[in-house]
Order: C-alpha cells, then structure tokens, then sequence
C-alpha cells in the first residue's frame, strides 16, 4: 500500500497524462478496486517508467485480498507477478511467503523468508519466521540457527530471546540420557 501511496503523492511533472492515470489508480485501489487500479498503474507505467512500483503494489493488494478470500493460488500468482515487476522489494516475498504458510508449502516460504532476508538484510522479523517453522517443523538445529541470527540484529528482540529458552528447554528434553552406571561399593574382607 506504500507504493500506492507514493504513486498518488508523484509530482505532477513530467507526463501529465500519466500523473492522470496514476492518480485515477490509486483511488481505485483505496476503492478494492483491484482490476482497474492494476490496468491503470500499468497504463501510467507505459508512459512513464516511475509508475511501475504502483503495478506492483496493486498485484499485491489483489493478492492480500484474495488471501482473505481463501483464494490462495490466485493470491500466490498475484505475487509472482509483483516480484517480477520489483524483485527487490522485501514485503511482495514476505507476503507470498505468508500464503505459502497458509497452505503449509514451509519449503517455499522458507525460501521467500530468505529472499526477503537478503532484500533486506537488517530486518530481523525474516528470521524470525524462519525460525517458527522450523521449529514448527520440529528442526531445531536449523530454528536456533535463525533464531542467533535475529538475535545478532537484535539481542533484546523479545521474541527471539523467547524462542530462545524455549529451544533450550526443547533441546535438553530431547538430549539423550546418559546412563553412567554408578560403582559398586568396595569389597570389603572378611576378619
């Protein structure tokens, strides 16, 4: 929706007609009207290229719609074609990878988390969510490996150090026991 708003607030320099088209887009996407607000921001980006990041934020608002609507696999291509407009942009691959979880496809948003990750390489919540699946997924070698990850971007985020006793805890249950066989008492002799 960031997108949407910077195309509304572009300066109205430059292609006139465009500004027009843009303008006339975001209304329709503040309206739910995705169709129209995706043909308009995609019509403003062939007069002029600036337009283009409101494609993208029009593919992903349909997507966030259709999400809520249950219709995943129209959400998910939706996505696809907004990272292929801006393959640099975090929120399109964090939000393809939220559906993803949603249809229990952990393997894809795994990767999405980590093409978000590297899109923007401070932002601690990509790992966080990495190390919720895997932990979920019941990997705990690969959960505190994200989870020391996060906490190297932020070592008071509350969440990681949260999961972080909770992985501990999970870690020593699960450690295999050792049975360490307790000596026999001396052998006394015999007066």
């Amino acid at each position: 929706m960031l997108g949407l708003a910077a195309a509304q607030a572009a300066p109205q320099e430059g292609n006139s007609e465009a500004a027009k088209i843009a303008r006339e887009a975001s209304q329709a996407a503040k309206d739910g009207d995705w169709n129209k607000a995706i043909d308009g921001f995609r019509k403003a980006a062939e007069k002029d290229h600036k337009y283009t990041q409101g494609v993208g934020a029009a593919y992903s608002g349909r997507a966030v719609t259709e999400a809520n609507d249950q219709r995943f696999q129209e959400a998910l291509a939706d996505l696809a074609e907004a990272i292929k407009i801006n393959p640099r942009e975090a929120r399109f691959y964090e939000q393809r990878a939220a559906v993803e979880v949603r249809i229990n496809d952990y393997d894809k948003a795994l990767a999405d988390y980590a093409e978000a990750s590297k899109a923007e390489p401070g932002e601690i919540k990509y790992h966080n969510y990495r190390a919720y699946i895997y932990e979920t997924r019941g990997d705990l070698q690969n959960a505190i490996g994200e989870n020391d990850a996060a906490l190297k971007i932020n070592g008071k985020n509350k969440e990681a150090l949260d999961r972080k006793q909770r992985l501990l805890k999970i870690q020593a249950l699960n450690a295999p026991q050792t049975n360490t066989p307790v000596p026999a008492p001396p052998k006394t002799k015999k007066p």
